[in-house]
């Protein structure tokens, strides 16, 4: 399975959305500062996440959450 997640930073005034296999491993390391990215607003949380058979999809809607309409919708429903 392929995991696309939003994670969201303890002062919730951020968020993250990524795409994984494992993810576990991927909010331990967005955790422990490997990811330059997200290293500046942790501590992360896991917010929510859909899985997806298919790595296309879940790629395709990895890009849609990142988005302007997607981080709406991301903001609205999730």
């Amino acid at each position: 399975m392929i995991f696309v997640y939003i994670l969201e930073s303890a002062d919730r005034q951020h968020w993250y959305a990524g795409i994984t296999d494992n993810l576990e491993r991927r909010l331990a390391e967005q955790n422990t500062r490997h990811t330059p990215h997200t290293s500046k607003f942790g501590p992360w949380g896991l917010k929510t996440y859909v899985a997806f058979r298919d790595r296309r999809k879940a790629e395709e809607f990895e890009k849609y959450l990142k988005s302007h309409s997607g981080r709406a919708f991301a903001k609205k429903h999730l």
